[in-house]
């Protein structure tokens, strides 16, 4: 996947709800946002639809992910689960579809929930397909079942204390972009020293910083909030160029503190 046809900057929304997601949607659309990442669990993607419907941006404008969660990973509620969050979405298809976790419910095999992710693609319910928290095992034979190529995005956990650059590497080596999410480890790492003290040098904060630094390493990332300075201090990590030795010592805070880790979660690459 090309880069420049996943905007490098998004806004998350998970953990946002209602009126909550709906303002941050609309306030990130009006900060200069054209990347919107949702997803069926997170139950805003109606809130998410309006907003978008509201902001009057072109459809074409705008890069809109959503993701499948565990119980629709079958060939009975799939495709159906993807209409209902286009209707919520007010949207005809979406760029980007995800499977959420490699965690089906009912113990679905990967090939039934791939074959029915590149079947949504087919249908036109959605231009580029992916998955999320995938290890490099599930990477391997989800590679092997979907067509050469249509795999296009791994979304993980990606920050200063979890750098999960196995992963990463993987991705890199399969063409495969890399969306980091949860990439201030919940304000954990927005008050750590190094990241402060590099922020004090660049004179920016230190939100700045940490999204520079996932830009820095060709991640994509989808940093949320509910604040409007917040949401255009972020934006503006675009402009900040990090030196090698900021970046070197960023990445030397990793101590993998994973934050996602539900009972359902892969055996995580270490």
């Amino acid at each position: 996947m090309n880069q420049s046809i996943l905007p490098k900057l998004g806004v998350g929304t998970f953990r946002l709800e209602d009126e909550v997601a709906y303002q941050s949607v609309m306030m990130a659309l009006e900060e200069g946002y054209r990347h919107i990442d949702t997803a069926q669990i997170y139950g805003n993607e109606e809130a998410v639809g309006r907003a978008i419907r509201d902001s009057d941006i072109a459809r074409e404008e705008l890069f809109v992910t959503t993701k499948v969660w565990n119980d629709k990973l079958n060939k009975e509620g799939f495709i159906d689960s993807v209409k209902e969050s286009l209707r919520k979405l007010q949207l005809d298809s979406v760029d980007l579809l995800l499977i959420h976790w490699p965690s089906p419910e009912s113990g679905e095999p990967m090939d039934e929930y791939l074959g029915e992710l590149h079947r949504a693609k087919e249908l036109g319910l959605t231009k580029y397909i992916g998955v999320s928290n995938f290890t490099i095992a599930q990477l391997q034979q989800a590679l092997k079942i979907l067509p050469e190529g249509s795999l296009t995005n791994n979304q993980i956990e990606v920050h200063p204390y979890l750098t999960n650059e196995k992963v990463r590497e993987f991705c890199v080596q399969q063409g495969i972009t890399v969306t980091g999410y949860m990439p201030f480890a919940v304000g954990k790492v927005l008050k750590d020293e190094t990241i402060l003290a590099i922020a004090k040098k660049h004179n920016v904060s230190a939100a700045e910083v940490v999204v520079a630094w996932e830009l820095a390493h060709g991640l994509v990332t989808i940093p949320s909030s509910t604040k409007r300075a917040n949401l255009a201090t972020n934006l503006k990590a675009l402009e900040l160029t990090l030196s090698a030795e900021d970046i070197a010592r960023i990445d030397a805070l990793d101590c993998n503190d994973r934050q996602a880790d539900p009972d359902f979660s892969p055996k995580w690459d270490i």
